[in-house]
């Protein structure tokens, strides 16, 4: 067995140099010896920030037996996506139709010329909550493979058609019909959650691009509600644990729907659009809390997010020393420890963190109580209230920056620095 991961730059890729998987990278050399040895090929994506990548990595790709079964009827390529969002997308697209759904990691069978027939996302060890274990899946793979060939590729043929059907660009002639922008941002204020912000349900993603579109459509038609909308979503973001409320910047999503427990990754992608969108939104409702949001975010970036010749990392990652959110979160002793008596109160007021907590026994800071309404509750000036939460978020942001870092992926890749640029 011989892992060829090891020469690689991405550090996704560098993360599964040790797995006893027999990885490739994508390259000529592994659809070669798909087609030599007549095996289908496991083609896994995912990046460095991705919690669950990091679970499947651990529970499956680090288990000799699992990996046993992978090297002995599988060829097996991984593929950082943000090196390779083309391929991402190809076999994206192809797991949403297929499932319905995709996500990373992305784990797709293929054939040894490239075309897909099976897939999906995580999975687990063993069979769990009705999902099939991966070396089930592998087992039943590949006796299909051998057994029954003739009806995976016709699926295959089914499939690609599909995918090339939704890649061709679609030429279109004409003037652009405005109102179909209108129905568009109606649908959006009809999915509108008007108690947390976002659309309805869970998880929430911050879409800042929706978010920009309904700003522009208020600002064209006068549309209150649109603005409403907006300002509503900003404001339980910035006052969730979505939003990192010592050190600035967004995690990637929500998995509640109200903000409050994010999957840890920050994307610098998701932080460029979103400092883009509270620019606007500031600029249109001239909210304090927008502006905060803005230069804590931006301090953020240079701060963790900046190379020293310039340039702007892709992303930190969802855990440290194994544990998902560890850097992020707090307890009511650790803020007893940090601070005195009345900072150490008044943290734990504002920012609700309890003996119970919230994660795992642990605290997720948020702002349940925004900064004005708190002040005047507690009979605080605001001026003196921001004053002090500022100071205090200083001190823990020190002690914070002690402890054991998530990991940096350091590519600076064009186009998501472009978007900072913007």
């Amino acid at each position: 067995m011989f892992n060829r991961l090891a020469n690689e730059t991405s550090p996704y890729l560098l993360q599964h140099k040790d797995n006893p998987v027999d990885w490739y990278p994508w390259c000529d050399e592994a659809f070669e010896t798909a087609r030599s040895l007549d095996r289908p090929i496991i083609l896994s994506i995912g990046y460095s920030a991705c919690h669950w990548c990091h679970v499947m990595a651990h529970e499956c790709f680090e288990n000799e037996l699992i990996a046993r079964t992978m090297n002995n009827g599988f060829v097996n390529i991984k593929v950082d996506r943000e090196e390779l969002p083309d391929v991402d997308s190809i076999y994206m697209t192809a797991v949403q139709a297929m499932t319905g759904s995709g996500g990373w990691p992305l784990t797709v069978f293929i054939t040894p010329d490239g075309k897909p027939f099976f897939g999906g996302t995580y999975f687990p060890p063993a069979d769990h909550h009705n999902r099939p274990g991966f070396p089930r899946v592998l087992n039943a793979i590949a006796d299909a493979y051998k057994n029954n060939r003739g009806e995976l590729l016709s699926s295959c043929e089914q499939l690609v058609e599909v995918i090339r059907a939704n890649s061709t660009p679609q030429k279109y002639e004409g003037e652009i019909d405005e109102s179909l922008m209108f129905k568009g941002c109606d649908y959006l204020l009809s999915d509108a959650d008007l108690k947390h912000g976002g659309s309805l349900g869970a998880p929430k993603f911050p879409q800042p691009m929706l978010y920009e579109l309904l700003l522009r459509y208020a600002e064209k038609t006068g549309n209150s509600q649109a603005s409403h909308v907006v300002n509503l979503t900003l404001e339980k973001m910035a006052q969730g644990g979505i939003y990192d409320q010592i050190g600035g910047g967004f995690a990637r999503y929500s998995v509640d729907d109200k903000w409050l427990v994010p999957h840890f990754e920050k994307m610098l992608y998701d932080n460029a659009q979103l400092v883009t969108l509270y620019v606007h939104a500031y600029q249109m409702s001239k909210k304090p809390l927008f502006k905060r949001v803005i230069e804590q975010t931006l301090l953020y970036i240079v701060r963790e997010m900046t190379h020293s010749m310039g340039g702007f990392y892709s992303s930190s990652d969802a855990d440290s020393e194994g544990v998902e959110g560890k850097f992020f979160v707090w307890t009511p002793g650790e803020l007893d420890l940090i601070l005195d008596g009345e900072d150490a109160l008044l943290a734990k007021m504002y920012w609700q963190v309890t003996e119970e907590g919230n994660f795992e026994g642990a605290n997720i800071l948020n702002v349940p109580v925004d900064l004005e309404n708190f002040a005047r509750e507690h009979d605080l000036k605001v001026e003196v209230l921001e004053q002090d939460i500022s100071r205090i978020s200083a001190i823990l942001l020190q002690e914070r920056l002690r402890r054991i870092p998530p990991g940096i992926d350091d590519k600076i890749l064009t186009s998501w620095n472009a978007l900072m640029f913007k």
